[in-house]
């Protein structure tokens, strides 16, 4: 399994915004693609900013690539996460995923 990981922050005012982004349109759009195996969003609320990091499991490299595309490190936004979003990450990291709640 593989972890692709990836960083986002927004205004205070955008935060709940994009949040609803994400729950409403982003996961749901990932799961129709063959591979995926769920997701997490992490938020972390500071004064002024609020930091997302996003987690999306897939059971293969070339699922990552069924959502990202060949170069698959670089970020996949949604046309209105532009909009909200302050500053990105630049590239999404993936891991190997070597444990689980379930193990």
């Amino acid at each position: 399994m593989i972890a692709r990981v990836w960083k986002g922050w927004t205004s205070a005012e955008n935060a709940d915004a994009y949040e609803r982004l994400l729950r409403g349109k982003v996961i749901p759009g990932l799961k129709s693609i063959k591979g995926y195996c769920g997701g997490f969003i992490l938020r972390d609320d500071h004064e002024g900013e609020t930091e997302f990091v996003v987690m999306n499991l897939f059971d293969s490299l070339e699922a990552v690539k069924a959502f990202a595309g060949p170069d698959h490190a670089t970020p996949v936004f949604e046309p209105e996460a532009r909009n909200l979003l302050s500053r990105i990450e630049h590239a999404a990291n993936h891991y190997d995923v070597r444990a689980t709640p379930d193990d």
